[in-house]
């Protein structure tokens, strides 16, 4: 991966590792198993693998005779990932610590939204797959976030202050020929939607609050706090909405035909 524009050190590492726990994001991931199927001894990738929850779920359904292994470019979140069944490894950029056509199969997962380089990186990710190897990359179009407010302007500057910590804020819309750009074939677009009427202690969406809240650029800390209190206020009173959508496309590495960078 090229540089970040959001970076993940100890506090944010810990927000994520908090999400990743929250029942929506324990749906998300079972719906990325299901969709790329691996199948024991698969050789298996999981780029920008954060806290590792699914590295070690891949882990789990690969088998002992298989392989996963998780990148990340946060040593602060590989500390937090740590799992004697997964090899976790510390990357700098864009270029992957592996040999070509090394893996069956690779996932990314909200990672590739924040890449600046997207090409650079979906080359490297068609290189270390074999002939034939799947791959499967969920992000988010920031755009389809619905989240009731009081005050619909303050929302919008505090969204707005997060999408440009985002490289890609609306990649959904333009990953399919990136993907095709890189020389993988698209076989599927799916979507999986994150929607909470509650705002409970621990959910997804109010854990989002602080992180969000935290890591908007050009956001004053006092209009946050009001942000912040706003939402609060909403799900005490039963008044709380949230959607987002993300959107899961399925590629593999052809059989024969052009491939990255190839002419």
């Amino acid at each position: 991966m090229s540089r970040l524009v959001i970076r993940y050190d100890e506090a944010p590492a810990r927000r994520i590792l908090a999400l990743s726990d929250t029942e929506d994001m324990r749906a998300q991931r079972r719906r990325v198993l299901d969709l790329l199927a691996p199948r024991p001894g698969w050789r298996v990738l999981d780029v920008g693998c954060g806290p590792g929850h699914l590295a070690t779920e891949l882990a789990a359904a690969v088998g002992p005779n298989g392989r996963v292994c998780g990148v990340d470019v946060s040593e602060h979140m590989l500390a937090l990932a740590a799992q004697p069944e997964v090899q976790f490894v510390h990357v700098r950029g864009t270029a992957l610590p592996f040999a070509e056509g090394e893996f069956d199969a690779a996932v990314a997962t909200q990672v590739y939204e924040f890449v600046e380089d997207l090409a650079a990186a979906l080359a490297e990710l068609w290189r270390v797959l074999r002939t034939g190897g799947r791959v499967l990359i969920l992000d988010t179009d920031w755009d389809t976030l619905v989240w009731h407010s009081s005050d619909s302007a303050r929302m919008r500057r505090v969204l707005d202050g997060w999408r440009r910590r985002v490289a890609h804020p609306h990649l959904p819309r333009t990953l399919a020929r990136e993907l095709r750009e890189a020389g993988f074939e698209v076989d599927h677009v799916h979507t999986y939607a994150i929607f909470d009427t509650l705002g409970s202690e621990g959910s997804y969406s109010a854990l989002q609050i602080e992180h969000l809240g935290a890591s908007a650029e050009g956001v004053a800390a006092d209009e946050v706090a009001a942000w912040t209190a706003d939402l609060r206020d909403l799900a005490a009173a039963g008044e709380y909405f949230f959607s987002l959508n993300r959107y899961v496309f399925s590629a593999r590495k052809p059989e024969a035909g052009r491939g990255a960078g190839s002419s």
